[in-house]
Formats: structure tokens, sequence, C-alpha cells
């Protein structure tokens, strides 16, 4: 039986037995309930409620301003609606960055109020702290590193990162760092492919890109991106499945249409 037709719970172990056998992990992005219900109904094996949902969601030109309580609104959204995916949630720009008793108090409100399955946070040496205090507290981590969002104003700009010997190395000893510390996953952002497949291979713990290459055990996309919803945005890594934007103008295009002609509604969708 393969595995997206088992109703069996995917878990941080199943994740790591997937990568035993060579079997990639398919991960996307959703922020609210129908989304999500789609989404874990194909069979996808992780949602994650990402805080990009400050850029696609709410218009924000970075993931700064997205507040803790909004993530958790976003997470208990998604988290009513799957059955079968592992569900991740990110803590928020300032919530768990230089204080590990605020890490903590911030990823305790996420597991209670959401119900999801872990948490997400960017970096690697800089927060270790406040990852061991999360993890000893039973919460499983993900990690992020390589392009890190919350982190746009120190680095200036979306760039690949990680080209340069020096920063290759500090990703590959942060990654393992992030391993030793208990986390269960990595996810590498925008850096070169031959890095990623390096990571991917000297860890146990199953690595996920997002332009990181096809080297690593698995792959995520913002599915606002993935769907073509949105369209300002076109890096490299991403590939669009469809272009929603087209389709859902045009249906909105007919409505309109049908409505000023008074086409719509019609005798038989009237009481």
């Amino acid at each position: 039986m393969s595995v997206h037709n088992e109703i069996k719970k995917v878990t941080t172990h199943r994740l790591s037995e997937m990568k035993l056998r060579g079997e990639k992990i398919a991960m996307l992005t959703a922020y609210d309930f129908s989304m999500a219900s789609l989404v874990d109904e194909a069979g996808l094996d992780v949602v994650l409620v990402g805080d990009s949902a400050s850029n696609v969601m709410a218009g924000h030109e970075t993931t700064l301003p997205i507040t803790l309580d909004q993530m958790i609104y976003h997470g208990a959204s998604v988290v009513r609606a799957v059955n079968r995916a592992l569900v991740v949630v990110d803590l928020p720009f300032g919530t768990y960055q230089g204080n590990s008793r605020e890490a903590l108090i911030s990823a305790i409100r996420i597991m209670k109020e959401t119900a999801a399955d872990a948490v997400k946070l960017e970096g690697g040496s800089e927060v270790i702290e406040s990852v061991n205090r999360i993890i000893s507290a039973g919460i499983p981590v993900m990690g992020h590193l390589g392009l890190m969002p919350q982190s746009i104003h120190k680095f200036g700009t979306y760039t690949v990162r990680a080209k340069e010997e020096e920063e290759a190395e500090k990703l590959i000893n942060d990654a393992k760092l992030l391993e030793e510390a208990g986390c269960f996953s990595v996810v590498l952002e925008k850096i070169p492919a031959k890095l990623g497949g390096k990571v991917a291979e000297k860890l146990k713990i199953p690595v996920i890109g997002i332009g990181a290459g096809n080297q690593v055990d698995g792959q995520v996309l913002v599915i606002h991106d993935m769907l073509g919803i949105t369209q300002q945005f076109s890096p490299r890594f991403l590939r669009r499945y469809h272009n929603l934007a087209a389709e859902i103008k045009g249906a909105v295009g007919s409505y309109i249409k049908d409505v000023k002609s008074q086409d719509f509604p019609s005798e038989k969708e009237q009481y």
C-alpha cells in the first residue's frame, strides 16, 4: 500500500523513515481551513503554516509584521482541516530570538492553542538556546537555514545564500548543531544545490529544500505561488502548477457580467 492510501497520521518519526527509504517528502504552506482540507486530501506529507501568511494573506512586504496571535489563528484554522499531514507552525519574528524563556512560552502557546504537531524557527547557533529549551519541553522543532526571511534587514537582499565557503561551512555546522539539539528536520532556503545535497548527506534528519536543489529529502513551496494566485514573485526555484489568478479573475468577470445582465439568478436558482 502506498503512503498516500494510508490514513495513518504523518509523524516526525514517519518523516525519518521516509528519509531512510529514500522517499521524498512533499510539503506546502496553508493558512486557512478550506485550502488545508484540499492539500491534506490530496495526500500532502507536511503542511507548513508559514509566516509567509504575512505576505500572501495580509499583504505585508516582509514576514516581520505578523504576530504570534495571528499565527495561532492561522494554525488553529489549518489544524481543524487536517487529518493526515504533519502540521508545522512558524514561530514569528520577535517571539524567540534572544530570549529562550519567551521562545518556550511562544512555542507552548502555539502547541496548546492550535493543536499543531510542531513549530519551526529560523537560525542556527544564534538561537540554539531557544531550540534547546523548546525541545526540552517535548515540543518538536523544525529548523530553517540559508535564506532566512525574518533576517531580511540584516542580509539586505533575497539573493542566494552560502555561495562563499565561510558561509557554507557555518550553514553545515549550524545544521549539525540543530540535529544534535534534537530538531526533527531542517528547511534549507535558496542555497546552491550542491550544498543542499551535502547537508542532506551529513544529517540523519530529513532536509527539506526551497531552492536548495533536488538532492535534499523533500521540497516545500508557498501554495499561493505554486498555484499561480500570486504573480509578482518569480524566483528560479518556483514551478507554477496552475494559473489560478487568471481562472479566478475569469470566473469573477463572468459572475459580474451575469449579475449586470440579470442572467443570474435564473428561475432555477430562486426559491
